[in-house]
């Protein structure tokens, strides 16, 4: 067994996956085959759900019936949304709350004592943790600007029934469907930080919760599913500065400082997420008449992209255009990560599912450089 340390796994093929596959070289991304262009704007999010979890796009009748699974499966219990405001009552970070918030819903699951190799009542977990963790999201923020909870519009899409309940106001078709595309292109991307941490945790057989709960965690980290926060923090100091977005760029790169939203670990051209939102962004900035967020974007891909950086493989990500997209949609930029859990969290089932069907425990070896003859010695003789 070869020693050869390979530090982050960086390059390290550990599964096989039907399910999604990044090429970063010439920036194409498909979901089961289908490229994602075609599913952010010819399916919602119901469809790409059903397709991540049972292989194929659904007929009419099954994502009818799919989607009325996943509607019956919105309300959480009171008890759990007390806890939710008292998590924003003491200012808890969003993502922790939904952290502590999913793992509670496991309290009130009617198929806990269910075995943990029963494909179908994993799969009906997944579902309610699907359907639930929208309205968890919105009860938080709602609680922490001093509101109650939005009941849920069984009436109303995945994406535009989040909005509801997190605005009190039926969105529009382009924010509705914006906010689709945005679940949609999130949901899976191959073997990142999250998806493999709830492998990880799908190997020992543990339950979906525990899977979601781990991919929450790594999902929280700033080296993971914070950059579109740090690119609308960028673009809010631009703003603050009232200086060109070209001339803020030259004088903070010749400070050192990096431009989030620019470099992927695997794409080496423009992510093509970054294109839909990007798209999107214009469709919401014509709709609305605000621009800003748009010329500034615009402004800084493009003079980034004319000093070589797009040639030299560091191209815009999906993150450059999130961050502007949920702004113009009103969500807070504490909650653009756990917006990306809430996508996302439809992938980590996927994978886990898709691992357990041919199940071995993940269990890498680290290279030791301890010491190897230490002489012990007593607690009363040191």
């Amino acid at each position: 067994m070869s020693d050869e340390l390979k530090r982050g796994l960086e390059g390290v093929v550990v599964a096989e996956s039907g399910l999604s596959h990044v090429d970063g070289q010439v920036g194409k991304l498909v979901y089961r085959g289908y490229d994602i262009e075609d599913l952010a704007l010819k399916a919602e999010y119901e469809e790409v759900l059903y397709l991540l979890w049972h292989g194929e796009l659904p007929t009419r009748a099954e994502l009818d019936a799919f989607t009325d699974e996943l509607v019956a499966e919105r309300e959480v219990d009171d008890d759990l949304l007390e806890t939710v405001a008292t998590l924003a009552e003491a200012d808890e970070r969003p993502m922790a709350a939904l952290r502590t918030a999913t793992s509670m819903l496991s309290a009130y699951e009617p198929e806990a004592d269910a075995d943990a190799e029963d494909r179908d009542a994993a799969l009906r977990k997944g579902r309610r943790i699907t359907a639930k963790i929208p309205t968890i999201l919105a009860a938080f923020e709602r609680a922490r600007q001093g509101e109650d909870p939005v009941d849920p519009d069984p009436s109303l899409s995945h994406a535009g029934n989040f909005l509801y309940m997190l605005t009190g106001t039926e969105p529009d078709a382009v924010s509705e469907e914006t906010f689709d595309m945005a679940l949609t292109i999130h949901a899976d991307h191959g073997l990142n930080a999250s998806t493999f941490t709830g492998m990880v945790i799908g190997s020992t057989m543990a339950d979906i919760y525990s899977g979601v709960i781990g991919g929450i965690g790594a999902l929280s980290g700033p080296l993971h599913g914070g950059a579109n926060q740090d690119v609308m923090e960028v673009l809010y100091e631009i703003d603050e500065s009232e200086k060109d977005p070209v001339e803020w760029v030259i004088d903070v790169r010749e400070s050192g400082r990096r431009i989030p939203g620019f470099g992927h670990r695997v794409y080496k051209v423009k992510d093509p997420r970054a294109k839909l939102l990007q798209a999107k962004l214009r469709d919401l900035s014509e709709s609305s008449g605000d621009t800003k967020w748009l010329d500034y974007t615009t402004a800084i891909e493009e003079y980034l992209t004319e000093e070589g950086l797009v040639e030299k493989g560091i191209a815009p990500n999906v993150d450059f255009y999130s961050g502007s997209v949920y702004d113009h949609l009103g969500i807070p930029l504490d909650m653009f990560t756990p917006i990306f859990a809430m996508s996302r969290a439809g992938g980590w089932i996927a994978h886990v599912f898709e691992y357990q069907e041919d199940n071995r425990l993940i269990r890498p070896r680290a290279r030791y450089t301890g010491a190897t003859d230490a002489e012990f010695v007593p607690i009363d003789e040191r």
